[in-house]
């Protein structure tokens, strides 16, 4: 059960980083304007296509590993946390709500 956990992470990482590298107009539209594209592109390649990988291949092995634990349960935390900071500061689009819920099950998962 936990591997299907991190292979599913892991492609809604790869998925939604690599979204803005494709069509940044469309992302924007869910997720709201951006002042920079670089950034929003850096950070989906580095950090969600990176760590999406990571976790798909780590999940091929069979056994959660304390450091893909560490890199799953902590990457949602992390992303978790900024979106809960900046939506209720309206700074960034309450379409990241859903990306809250998202975090919250791969935390508890």
């Amino acid at each position: 059960m936990k591997d299907n956990l991190l292979v599913g992470q892991g492609l809604y990482y790869l998925i939604t980083g690599i979204w803005p590298l494709f069509s940044i107009s469309t992302f924007e539209k869910v997720t709201g304007a951006k002042t920079d594209h670089w950034l929003v592109k850096t950070i989906g390649l580095l950090l969600l296509v990176v760590i999406g990988l990571a976790l798909i291949t780590g999940s091929l092995k069979r056994s959660v590993t304390s450091e893909l634990a560490i890199i799953g349960i902590g990457s949602a935390g992390a992303l978790m946390s900024i979106d809960v900071i900046y939506v209720f500061k309206r700074i960034i689009s309450s379409i990241y709500l859903l990306d809250i819920i998202a975090e919250l099950i791969f935390i508890g998962g």
